[in-house]
């Protein structure tokens, strides 16, 4: 039997991805065991204290162990922190250590939404590609410059690492999860239970543009500027690019460095 893990990190994090994949995977684990199979994990939450409350008290969580008794586990599940990141990060150093042991000795990780945060801090998503929600991708960047955030994708799947997009499209990394640990009956099954929708690939649609005003290049924030003065004109990019006396190939280049996007995407 394999052991999965599902954390329960220090302060502020969201209880609904921490419930929702535990019922997700103990369903399949029915599943699996009424088909004549056995069970495919030991399920356990795990954290680094006893107890963690959840909306000014009204809920609270208590982890069945702490990760110091868990010296081998296969997946580990880094639910939804709130928004206060660095706070997160700087309160759960020890378990953000945990995990980077864990997947040297071959655990594999998934990340919820801005789970990606804490995941990110351990370093084993520099030059790998990563999602989380789209509302907080100019934060990510300006704190993970190394990672490859790529927020359109709804699940990225690299070495072992899983991350997806933002709130409850975790369920679509669940059912992607149990299809890749049990298999494609089972993720069907789940997907019926819970009314998940299979294969969704993106959460491009769901996105709200705002801009991405945080990275420190005066140039691209002036043409940004421009862009969007000029909602209702054609803008020839190499128009754009000469009005800053920059060649096109360079223009696009720190276009695409500051912002996530080619200047026409923009």
């Amino acid at each position: 039997m394999k052991h999965l893990t599902i954390l329960v990190p220090d302060g502020e994090n969201n209880l609904s991805s921490i419930v929702g994949a535990y019922k997700i995977f103990t369903r399949a684990n029915s599943y699996w065991k009424d088909t004549g199979r056995k069970e495919v994990f030991k399920i356990v939450l795990a954290g680094i204290s006893n107890r963690i409350d959840f909306y000014d008290g009204l809920f609270s969580v208590q982890p069945h162990t702490h990760i110091s008794s868990i010296t081998k586990t296969n997946l580990i599940i880094i639910p939804s922190l709130n928004h206060n990141y660095q706070k997160a990060v700087k309160g759960n150093k020890l378990l953000i250590d945990w995990i980077a042991q864990q997947y040297k000795n071959g655990a594999e990780i998934a990340s919820i939404c801005t789970g990606a945060f804490m995941l990110a801090s351990s370093g084993l998503l520099d030059g790998k590609s990563c999602s989380t929600h789209w509302a907080v991708a100019d934060i990510f960047r300006s704190m993970f410059p190394q990672v490859n955030l790529q927020t359109d994708k709804l699940i990225t799947d690299e070495n072992g690492i899983y991350t997806n997009g933002g709130a409850y499209s975790f369920l679509n990394l669940m059912i992607y999860l149990v299809e890749k640990y049990y298999d494609r009956q089972a993720a069907i099954f789940c997907s019926k239970v819970f009314q998940i929708e299979m294969d969704r690939q993106s959460q491009s649609p769901f996105t709200i543009f705002t801009g991405q005003k945080l990275h420190g290049n005066e140039m691209v924030k002036k043409a940004q500027a421009y862009i969007e003065s000029k909602l209702h004109e054609k803008i020839s990019m190499e128009q754009l690019s000469s009005r800053f006396t920059v060649g096109r190939r360079n223009f696009d280049r720190r276009f695409i460095k500051a912002t996530g996007n080619t200047p026409v995407e923009y």
